[in-house]
Parts: structure tokens; C-alpha cells; sequence
């Protein structure tokens, strides 16, 4: 039977089936419906429901991607090392004047393996540095020789500038997780269009009664101090009332007077932005399967905003693909590969795709010999989604890492290891409580822990096929468990449903 002939007795089985009436069990989650198009919160008694995710990555997902027009080629060395070559390349084109839509120009590397004993930094915006490929016959660069390093960095001098005498106070007793808009004190020095610093503090009871400052001893161990959760999650006004304002991203923690309550105030944003990394190949040289002197990550953004990788593949790094520290935001990371990671299978390796940053964006991604593939690090303000990901070979597992990272979806992420959500006590240095307001949604896991924090926050795992764990401490609270192994959840993704409606 040929392809042809294939397709068309699957599409009249198909007909067939419709004709019956017969269709697959579908279901919805109680927290969010969908109709005709429209999602329909369901909020708790409190007010939380399940936070918008729609608005991350490459200029809130707004704005394609972009080809930018190449402005320089280069061609790889016959011989020797090539660092000097593209780095020289970048310099130049950082010189060029910024375009109407924000590029100086695309450097495109031709065919071929270029070889760099350092690392490649772009300091500079509106830089595009594209390959012609991500197999063996396209454009390969190499992190050659020694030396743990990111290979190539995108990097501004600064990311904020909070402006003196703008913060203001949080009027309102509780905003609730989801919610766009609140009540200040006093808005009259605000306006739409203002990037603030939405201020949520720590605050010696909260972590009081989150039991963070209680974390079972060992050597290493640091208990949790209030004002180091000072979380500052970045927004901006779309709108105000008198004294309530509308931001364009939602609360995704809760703001509680008795926790500290909260404050706004005015920033000014010095990040670099327009820099993306296209359709290469990154390898790493190393000596043996636990070699630790070679490099560590691919790609790095810092002081960064609305850049891109995709269509890269990087292979043999002892960390990972891409890392978006906590000073870069609306990073897309798209239909990229982490492959075959060379290091020790411990603490501080593998991290294969990971996100400090904030409105940040994995998708289509694809993992092999991580430990954390998928992952937040500590205190990371979110919205952050990952979705429609896969890792494979898994070592750890997928999910928030330590110290209360806060806001992330975990939509249609496939894993043959674990993906978990739970206080993990005195591991490392004392990561206690990983993450707060986590979604898992239609993920497929070998095993998950989902908790619920003792305070000020949940987490929901919606149609999870797999396991569910009991995670490392067993007197944990459940978070929101819905549809455990239970097929047919619609919509099927709550990231492209949310990105459905705000477009309309």
C-alpha cells in the first residue's frame, strides 16, 4: 500500500467515524473552560486562579520572529581558529546605525566549522548572527580546546535603573493571583505606558510560617532570610483610574498586606534587545563523558530583552543549550536541541534549557543526558512557559530547582523522568519550597510530585498522564490535582488557548 493510497483510506475512516456520531472522551478542568474560543476562569474563595501565560517571549509573542536582512558573510577559515574573525565581524556591524525596526543586520556564517578558544560576545542590539544549517554539512562552531565557558553571550551593560522617589504603596489587603490591576495608594505620578517594579517583599513571618527558616541542618545548610525575597516582578501600566492601575502582565503571586503587602514604582529598562542566534550547529570538544574543563553553555542572554534562538542544535556542553540569566526577558527559545551532555551527572550540570529570566518562552525544544532539561533557578519572577518540549535520557528532573520560583507553565512537556513541583528541604544549600503557582498542563511523565507551599501560594497539576509521586516529604500538602491519567483534556494546550484569546 503507497503513502497515497494510505492517506486516503485514513481519511475516509475518518469520515466514517465522524458519521457515527462517535467521538474520543474530551473533558474540560474546572479551573478554566473554554467556549467557542473564550477560556472562563474559575477563581478560589481567595480570588487566585490560574495566571494568564500568553504574553512571553520574543516581544510577547506579538511579533514574528523576524529575517533580518544580511548585512555581513563570513566564510570559515581554512585553517585555525576563527574567534578572532567573528568577533571582528560583530564589532563591525555594532558600529552600523539601528534600522526603523530596531536591527543593525544579520552576520551570516556560510558552510563550514569554525573553531573559537574563548567565547563570542555580543554586546551591542539589533544583531542577528545565522547559520546555514544544524547537521554536519551546515554552519558548525566549536567551543575548542579548554576552559568552562559560555561560547557565545549576548550581553548589555546593565538591565534596570529603578528611578528614586516613584515607589509608591499597595492600597488593596490581597491581590489575587491572575488579576491585571490593583489599587495604589497614591497613582498621580504614574501614567500608562510606565515600566514599574511590581515589589513583593519577604518578610521575616512569611517565611516564618512557610517554614523556610526551619530547613533540617546539614553542612551547607543556609536557613532562608527575609530580604533576600524581595521578588521584583517587571510589568508595565496599560491603564489607570484615580488610583488603580492596569498592568499588561498579571499578579502571579499573590500581594498580601499581612505578608508585607507590596509597592510599585518606576524603572527605567537600559537592556540591550534584537539580538537572535539562527540555525547552527554548537559543539563542545571534550575528553571523556565526565570532563568538566570544556564549555558550559552555548548561548547566554543577560541585560537582554526580545531576542531569540532558534533552529540551533548544541551538543557535548557540560550545561546546557541556553541559559537566560535574571536579568534578561522576553526571550523566545524556539525548535532548538540540547543533545548528549559531557560532565559529571551532579549538582550545578545539565541544565539544558534554562530560565532566571523573566516573560520568557521554550518551545518546541528537544533534551537527551540532561538533569534539569527544563528548569527555573531560584527567585525567578515569572510569567516563564516551556512548551510542547520532550526530554529524553533524563538524569534529574524537569521543573522549578530551588528557592520559590514563582509563575511558570509547564504545558505538553514530555519526559521518560520526572517533572516535580515540591519542597525540597536541605537539598543543595537549602532549596526548600522550588515553586509557587506552577502549572503542569496535559504533561506525560514517568513520575510527578506536585505540593502545595504551607502559605501564600498553589500549584496545579491538569491531566497529567503518568505517575503521581509522593515527592520527598510525605506530610506535604497536595497542590491541585485534576485529570490524572485521564486523556481527552481540551484545549488540549492552555499556552496556545490563552495566545488564541488574546489575539482576538
Amino acid at each position: 500500500m503507497n503513502y497515497r493510497t494510505l492517506a486516503l483510506l485514513s481519511v475516509t475512516i475518518a469520515l466514517a467515524i465522524g458519521s457515527t456520531g462517535f467521538q474520543p472522551a474530551t473533558w474540560q478542568s474546572k479551573f478554566v473552560t473554554e467556549s467557542n474560543g473564550k477560556l472562563i476562569y474559575a477563581p478560589d474563595a481567595k480570588g487566585d486562579q490560574l495566571p494568564d501565560f500568553s504574553k512571553v517571549g520574543y516581544h510577547k509573542g506579538e511579533v514574528e520572529i523576524p529575517d533580518v536582512a544580511v548585512v555581513r558573510t563570513i566564510a570559515p577559515p581554512a585553517t585555525g581558529e576563527a574567534q578572532e574573525l567573528l568577533q571582528s565581524a560583530i564589532d563591525e556591524v555594532a558600529k552600523m546605525p539601528l534600522n526603523n525596526k530596531g536591527f543593525r543586520g544579520a552576520i551570516l556564517l556560510k558552510k563550514g566549522t569554525y573553531r573559537i578558544p574563548g567565547k563570542i560576545n555580543i554586546g551591542t542590539g539589533g544583531i542577528v548572527l545565522r547559520g546555514e544549517g544544524t547537521d554536519e554539512q551546515g554552519t558548525i562552531l566549536v567551543a575548542s580546546g579548554k576552559g568552562q565557558r559560555t561560547l557565545l553571550n549576548i550581553s548589555g551593560s546593565s538591565a534596570t535603573v529603578e528611578i528614586k522617589g516613584t515607589k509608591v504603596a499597595i492600597a488593596d489587603a490581597y491581590i489575587p493571583v491572575g488579576s491585571f490591576s490593583f489599587q495604589l495608594e497614591n497613582a498621580s505620578g504614574f501614567k500608562a505606558g510606565d515600566p514599574i517594579v511590581l515589589l513583593r517583599p519577604g518578610t521575616d513571618k512569611w517565611i516564618n510560617e512557610l517554614k523556610m527558616d526551619q530547613i533540617e541542618e546539614k553542612s551547607g545548610t543556609k536557613q532562608w532570610k527575609a530580604k533576600e525575597y524581595d521578588l521584583k516582578f517587571e510589568r508595565v501600566i496599560t491603564k489607570i483610574e484615580e488610583n488603580k492601575i492596569w498592568i499588561d502582565q498579571p499578579v502571579v503571586m499573590a500581594m498580601q498586606k499581612e505578608y508585607g503587602g507590596g509597592s510599585v514604582n518606576r524603572i527605567l529598562d537600559n537592556r540591550i534587545s534584537e539580538n537572535g542566534i539562527e540555525n547552527m550547529l554548537i559543539l563542545s570538544d571534550y575528553t571523556s563523558e565526565t570532563d568538566e574543563d570544556h564549555g558550559w553553555y552555548a548561548i547566554a542572554f543577560q541585560n537582554s530583552r526580545d531576542g531569540w534562538v532558534r533552529n540551533v542544535v548544541a551538543k557535548y556542553f557540560g550545561n546546557g543549550c541556553v541559559t537566560m540569566t535574571g536579568s534578561s526577558k522576553y526571550i523566545t527559545v524556539t525548535d532548538s536541541k540540547c543533545l548528549e551532555a559531557k560532565s559529571v551527572i551532579t549538582g550545578g550540570r545539565r541544565y539544558s534549557f534554562n530560565i532566571s529570566g523573566q516573560m520568557c518562552l521554550v518551545m518546541n525544544c528537544e533534551t537527551t543526558e540532561g538533569r534539569h532539561d527544563y528548569v527555573t533557578s531560584s527567585r525567578v519572577c515569572g510569567p516563564n512557559v516551556f512548551y510542547n518540549c520532550k526530554a529524553s535520557k533524563t538524569h534529574a528532573d524537569i521543573g522549578p530547582h530551588h528557592r520559590w520560583c514563582v509563575g511558570t507553565l509547564y504545558d505538553n512537556v514530555t519526559t521518560d523522568g520526572e517533572i516535580n513541583v515540591q519542597d525540597r528541604g536541605n537539598s543543595g544549600s537549602g532549596h526548600g519550597w522550588a515553586g509557587a503557582n506552577q502549572v503542569l498542563w496535559n504533561c506525560k511523565v514517568k513520575k510527578a510530585a506536585v505540593q502545595k507551599p504551607w502559605v501564600s501560594a498553589n500549584n496545579w497539576c491538569i491531566g497529567l498522564t503518568g505517575e503521581k509521586a509522593t515527592g520527598r516529604f510525605k506530610d506535604r500538602m497536595d497542590g491541585e490535582w485534576e485529570g490524572l491519567n485521564q486523556p481527552g483534556l481540551q484545549p488540549a494546550s492552555l499556552f496556545m488557548a490563552q495566545k488564541y484569546q488574546s489575539k482576538k
